[in-house]
Parts: structure tokens; sequence; C-alpha cells
């Protein structure tokens, strides 16, 4: 469908808009990456995946185009970096070497990343994580990626890394829309905030979530784009509002000069990350200087699928995962090809 105008009339407007991965305008990455962002991504994922098996069962194939195809290539090391990295290695070691025999001596994943992986985590759980990826089969390159081409990518030291599947995990930033918008902006190019989430050059407007940030003059920092930050948010404004309504302020242009309330403070609850082989990571710190408790191996890969399934929206939902989580225990994954 062609896009077209129209115009929505509002009492109170609420811009949760989200972000776009970051491609820190390195040429090639929007044409011949993959992001892990949307349901459509995973898609395309296992497509490509299961497409390139199959490709390498044709006769004839060069040993060198070979291993091509069946190299998986993942650009980024934080959380969602190396979890996708540990899963998709062992759906490689447990489901695609028994279906696909002849790969075993080809298909691999190596995880490319600028500086540490898993930067925001515990040192000693950092290590952990390298140990387990080591483990799992899953190389790991340190270099900045200059330029991703078709085939290939080429690192800051000249090196080119041919591959057959390319996944882009580097972070998100500020979407073309939010640019666009005529709002002072906070570092980074988000919606810039005050303490109570208010776009202060326009009123009745307010952001949450990854497109927005504190302005500089709040004097507090930009918060992380994680989904418990705009999960507070998305309740901490949901009650300001309904503050502002019993006060006699739910229409447009008719705030009343009623306190506001406490303004909106961040309390990071942690961070989890799986790393494959049924093992995780569970970093409880408050920020990266404080002490807390971090725990590594099989008991936080139980706490880590708890603390997924509580995120899950509905208990048909959860049921759902945990049926799935069972089969994917006991049968393996899918690798059929739809």
């Amino acid at each position: 469908m062609e896009p077209w105008k129209f115009k929505v009339a509002y009492d109170k407007l609420v811009f949760a808009c989200g972000a776009e991965a970051s491609t820190f305008g390195i040429h090639g990455v929007m044409e011949h990456a993959i992001f892990l962002r949307e349901v459509h991504h995973a898609q395309e994922i296992r497509r490509r995946l299961l497409l390139n098996l199959m490709l390498s069962e044709v006769p004839g194939l060069s040993e060198e185009e070979k291993r091509r195809l069946l190299h998986c290539v993942v650009v980024g090391g934080g959380p969602t970096g190396v979890e996708f990295s540990g899963e998709l290695s062992d759906f490689i070691m447990r489901d695609v070497k028994q279906r696909y025999s002849h790969v075993k001596d080809y298909i691999h994943v190596t995880l490319i990343e600028a500086n540490d992986i898993l930067s925001s985590f515990d040192v000693r759980l950092r290590q952990y994580a390298t140990n387990q990826l080591l483990k799992s089969g899953v190389r790991l390159v340190r270099g900045i990626v200059k330029g991703v081409q078709p085939n290939k990518l080429i690192l800051d030291n000249g090196e080119e890394v041919p591959y057959g599947l390319l996944v882009w995990s580097t972070g998100v930033g500020a979407s073309p829309f939010v640019e666009s918008l005529p709002f002072p902006k906070s570092p980074g190019g988000r919606i810039g905030v005050d303490e109570w989430l208010r776009v202060p050059s326009v009123r009745d407007v307010y952001a949450i979530g990854d497109c927005s940030g504190f302005l500089e003059s709040t004097g507090k920092d930009v918060l992380p784009a994680l989904a418990q930050v705009a999960e507070r948010q998305g309740k901490y404004l949901a009650s300001l509002l309904n503050n502002v309504m019993k006060a006699g302020g739910g229409h447009a242009n008719s705030e009343v000069e009623a306190d506001p309330g406490p303004p909106f403070v961040y309390k990071h609850l942690g961070s989890m990350a799986t790393v494959g082989r049924n093992k995780a990571l569970v970093d409880l710190r408050q920020s990266k200087e404080s002490r807390g408790i971090s725990l590594a191996g099989f008991l936080s890969w139980i706490i880590w699928r708890s603390a997924y399934l509580t995120r899950v929206v509905s208990w048909r939902n959860r049921f759902y995962v945990a049926i799935n989580w069972l089969t994917t225990l006991l049968f393996g994954r899918d690798i059929s090809r739809i």
C-alpha cells in the first residue's frame, strides 16, 4: 500500500516508537546483513541458514564455496549477539550435524566484536562466557568492520571474512522518524525528556522507551535501551497520567498546576544472558562499579529461563513457550525448510 497522510487529534501524546539497529554508516550493512529486531528477521535467518545447508549439497561445489556458504558471522558482542551465537552453535552441534552429516567439517560460527564481549558484565562472567563460547565451537574475533560486500566483510586490519549468513547485532540508535521530529534531542539523537518523561518544548507530549532520553539539562545519564527500562517507564507514565486526569487535566491544553509527583527514577535490576549448552550468566549488580551477586552455569540458566517466562504476556503464551522448550529438549529443533 502506498503511504498517505492523515490527522489524529489527541489529548495526550506518547512517543514509544523504539529505535533502529545501528549500522554506524558502514557501507553494505543494510543491503546484506540481517538484524535481530523483528519477527521477520528471525524467519529470514532460519530461511537463509537452511537454504545454505541445502545449497552445500550441490554436486561440484568447490571446498572454498562450501565453507563460505556454511560460515555464520555475528557482528556485535553484546548480550543479544552472544546469546544468538551460543544458541546458533547449539543448533548446529545438536541438530544440523545429525541431519547434514557432510557439513561437520565446514559449518562454524564467528563472533566479531571491537572490544570485550559483554562489556557491561562482571569480569569473571565475561571470561566464563568466552570459555563457554569457545567450547561450543564459536570463533571469537576482535576487530572493527569497515565494509560489507555480498559474500564477505572487510575488517579494519584488511582481513576479508567470507560468510553465508551475516547477522548484525551492534546495538540500536535513533530512527529517521525520531530524528525528523522538531523536538530537542538528548545525547544520541533521542527525543529529549525531563525527569517526568515530558517533552519540555510542547504541551501534553511524552516519550518513553528506546526513542527517549533525558536532556542534558536534567543532569541525568541517558538510560540503556533495555526492555526493563521501557516497562518501568510505561508503568510510571500510566500512573502519572492517571493522577493528571484525576486532577482535572485530562484534556488537551488543560493541564493544572498540580504537583506531578516524584520524578522517574530507574533502578537497574541486573542483566542476564545465555551462552548456550544450558549455561547462562546472571549479573545482579546495580552498575559496573558496584558490588552484587554474579552467577554463572546451569543454575543461572534455570534462573534465566524462569525470568523469561515471567515476562511473557499471558498464561496461554507461557504454556506455549514452556511446551516448545520441552519438545526441543526431548526431540531437538525442527530443521525442515518451510
